[in-house]
């Protein structure tokens, strides 16, 4: 006998529970989903499933199509809207950042491209890392002299790097700069086949840096991770450190992917 036939109100987290196992079925469907389809696959009667869609579609959260199936709503898409809007990468990016900081040692960053330039957004430090960091929270550098940049190169079709190249001149800051374009996009295609980025004292003498790629929910590189050491001090181990760090930062953006792997 059920609940409703025992004259017993479902509770409050009940009532939750089936709503929310309805949402989950609908989602499994790219078109609308008859009753009795929905009924059998949360395993309620059909009378129970029907109110509770009564109700979701009052609330827009479900709509009904004339044919007495259903479908899943636009508010929720509203809503989706507003949470994303709400995940900020430096936001999600923080705690993790602490965590590679902490097992490293050593200096860790956030970047974003702005036009032929990344942006240091974010940067995990403390003083034991025993390395001055030249450029600070806001500062910029070329594409081509950067682990991140690098990311994003990689990223863009080739057409777009040769424009890079044009446009930036490739000018290099030391002597281990990338300033060839047949250079650059064989370091590019090596980029790609790994699935991270090496800056070789190229932007800074004596420093090295390592950089993974952050995606957000439509699997587009929205930042970089990267680890900046003394250039003898750099560990191949952080490579693998790195990679999951960054995979979970777009895990929290929503992407569901490895997230490791520039497009090309």
């Amino acid at each position: 006998m059920s609940i409703r036939e025992q004259g017993v109100r479902p509770t409050t987290i009940q009532v939750i529970e089936r709503l929310v196992r309805l949402l989950d079925v609908l989602s499994h469907y790219s078109d609308p989903v008859p009753l009795k389809t929905l009924s059998r696959a949360t395993a309620l009667h059909p009378s129970t499933a029907h109110r509770i869609l009564n109700d979701l579609v009052t609330a827009r959260f479900v709509e009904r199509v004339d044919t007495g199936s259903y479908q899943l709503g636009l508010r929720l898409l509203e809503l989706g809207s507003l949470v994303k809007a709400r995940l900020n990468i430096r936001d999600a990016a923080t705690g993790p950042m602490r965590e590679l900081h902490q097992r490293t040692s050593q200096p860790i960053n956030l970047s974003i491209r702005q036009g032929d330039e990344i942006v240091y957004v974010e940067r995990a430090l403390s003083e034991r890392s025993g390395m001055q960091v030249v450029r600070a929270v806001g500062g910029r550098a070329p594409l081509h002299l950067t682990s991140v940049g690098k990311l994003f190169l990689a990223a863009d079709e080739v057409k777009a790097v040769r424009s890079y190249a044009m446009r930036s001149g490739l000018e290099g800051y030391t002597a281990n700069s990338i300033t060839d374009l047949a250079r650059l996009e064989f370091e590019l295609a090596q980029v790609r086949r790994l699935g991270f980025a090496r800056d070789n004292e190229e932007l800074e003498p004596g420093v090295r840096c390592i950089a993974a790629g952050i995606y957000d929910d439509g699997a587009k590189l929205v930042a970089g991770l990267s680890i900046s050491a003394p250039a003898e001090q750099v560990r191949e181990e952080w490579v693998e450190w790195l990679r999951e760090t960054a995979a979970r930062i777009s895990s929290s953006l929503g992407h569901d992917g490895p997230g490791s792997r520039p497009r090309a």
